[in-house]
C-alpha cells in the first residue's frame, strides 16, 4: 500500500510513520506548512507546524529512510480554519479549530492531493481505531482512553475513513510511544505535546481576537435583563466562563455568576447562576456521518460535547438535515459552535455543530 505519512514534527506522527514502514508499506513523509510567517518559532509546548517542527519531521523521515516533502497549505488553512474561527467568534459562537483542521485540511485537502498522486491512504499519529465491518470501515475510540482522539476525528466521512491509517490506535499509552521513539533513535522522543491553538502560539486568544474582531465595550446583563457590569468586548467570553467578569452589582444570593449567553448583535453578555448552565437539549444542522448514516428517526447513543468531556447517554433524533439530542442528564455549559460527537459504544456515529441549546432551568426558576 502506498502511504502518505503526515508528519507534524511530533513524536506521535514520527512513530506512526515508522510503524507504516515496518508494516511493509511504501511510505512518503510530508509536513504541512500552515503559516506564511517565516519567522514562526515554537515556544515550549505552545503551537505546532513551526520551523522547528518542520526540521524535526525531516530528521525523523531521514532516519526512517523515506522521501520527505513540505507542502504549503497556508492559504487553505487561512481560509478554512483561521477565517472560520474569526467568523464564528464574531457571530457569538465557540468554534473548535482542531475539528475544522481535520475536516478541511488533513482529511480533505491533504487526502485529496494524496489520492490524486496515487497514494492509497494518509497516515497520521492520531489515537483512534479503525475497524472494517460488514457495512464498511468504522471509526472507534483508541485503546488508551486518556489519549483517545476520536472526538476530533468525528468529522471524517465514510469515504475519508476508507483512505485513512492510524497505526497508534491500539497502543496502550503515550509512554509506550515515547519509549519506542527513543529505542528507534528519534530525536523527538521526549518532545512535549503541543497544546492551545496552533495559530495563536503565545496563548493569548483574547488579545488575538481583539485584534482581528475588534473590541467594543458593552453591557453585562443578568437573566432579567438588568445591567450588572461592563465588558471590553463580547468576543472574549464563552458560555460557562466565570473568570474575567467585571460585575459591579453582586448577585442577590452572593454566589458566583457564569456566562450564559453571548449576543454579538447587541454586544451584550448574559450571566447567571451555575444552575442555569444546565442544558436539556441541543440541536444543529451542520452534520456528517462517520460511516453508515443513521436513518431518519430516533436512536439511543452517547454524546460528547468537548474533546475531554465524558460521554453522556442521550436520545438523538435525525429529521432531514437536522439533528436534535436530549441527554438523560443535562449537559453543563454548552455553547453554540461547539461540536457534538455521537457514539454507539466505542464507535463514532457522526457529529454536528451545535446551533441551538435549550436550558434545563426556566427563566423564572
Amino acid at each position: 500500500m502506498r502511504v502518505l505519512a503526515a508528519m507534524s514534527g511530533g513524536v506521535d506522527s514520527a512513530v506512526a510513520a515508522a510503524r507504516a514502514v515496518d508494516a511493509g508499506h511504501d511510505v512518503v513523509g510530508v509536513h504541512l506548512a500552515l503559516s506564511r510567517a517565516g519567522g514562526t518559532l515554537r515556544t515550549g509546548s505552545r503551537g505546532c507546524c513551526t520551523i522547528e517542527d518542520a526540521l524535526d519531521a525531516r530528521r525523523a523521515a531521514d532516519l526512517l529512510g523515506i522521501p520527505f516533502y513540505v507542502w504549503d497549505f497556508s492559504e487553505r488553512f487561512r481560509d478554512d480554519v483561521i477565517e472560520d474561527f474569526i467568523s464564528e467568534y464574531r457571530a457569538g459562537r465557540t468554534p473548535n479549530p482542531c475539528m475544522r483542521c481535520n475536516e478541511k485540511i488533513k482529511f480533505a485537502a491533504l487526502l485529496e492531493r494524496a489520492l490524486e498522486l496515487g497514494f492509497d491512504a494518509v497516515c497520521t499519529g492520531h489515537y483512534a481505531t479503525l475497524v472494517d465491518g460488514r457495512e464498511g470501515r468504522e471509526l472507534h475510540r483508541a485503546s488508551d482512553e486518556a489519549k483517545d482522539q476520536s472526538y476530533v476525528l468525528g468529522v471524517l466521512t465514510a469515504e475519508q475513513l476508507a483512505h485513512t491509517y492510524f497505526p497508534l490506535g491500539t497502543t496502550p499509552s503515550k509512554a509506550v510511544v515515547r519509549a519506542e521513539a527513543a529505542e528507534r533513535g528519534l530525536t523527538v522522543a521526549q518532545k512535549p505535546d503541543s497544546h492551545d491553538i496552533c495559530f495563536i502560539p503565545d496563548g493569548d486568544t483574547r488579545g488575538w481576537l481583539a485584534e482581528k474582531v475588534g473590541a467594543e465595550q458593552g453591557d453585562v446583563l443578568d437573566r432579567d435583563g438588568a445591567v450588572v457590569g461592563r465588558h471590553e468586548g463580547a468576543h472574549a467570553f464563552t458560555v460557562g466562563q466565570r473568570r474575567g467578569l467585571q460585575l459591579g452589582v453582586p448577585a442577590s444570593d452572593g454566589k458566583p455568576r457564569f456566562v450564559l449567553e453571548v449576543r454579538p448583535v447587541s454586544n451584550t453578555v448574559v450571566v447567571g447562576p451555575k444552575d442555569a448552565l444546565a442544558t436539556a437539549e441541543i440541536s444543529g444542522e451542520r452534520h456528517s456521518w462517520a460511516g453508515r448514516a443513521p436513518a431518519d428517526g430516533t436512536f439511543d447513543c452517547h454524546v460528547q460535547i468537548r474533546a475531554h468531556a465524558d460521554p453522556v447517554p442521550a436520545r438523538a433524533a435525525v429529521h432531514g438535515g437536522s439533528v436534535t439530542v436530549v441527554p438523560e442528564d443535562p449537559f453543563d455549559g454548552v455553547a453554540p459552535g461547539q461540536t457534538a460527537v455521537l457514539y454507539d459504544g466505542t464507535r463514532v456515529i457522526g457529529q454536528f455543530t451545535i446551533a441551538r441549546t435549550v436550558s434545563a432551568v426556566p427563566l423564572d426558576a
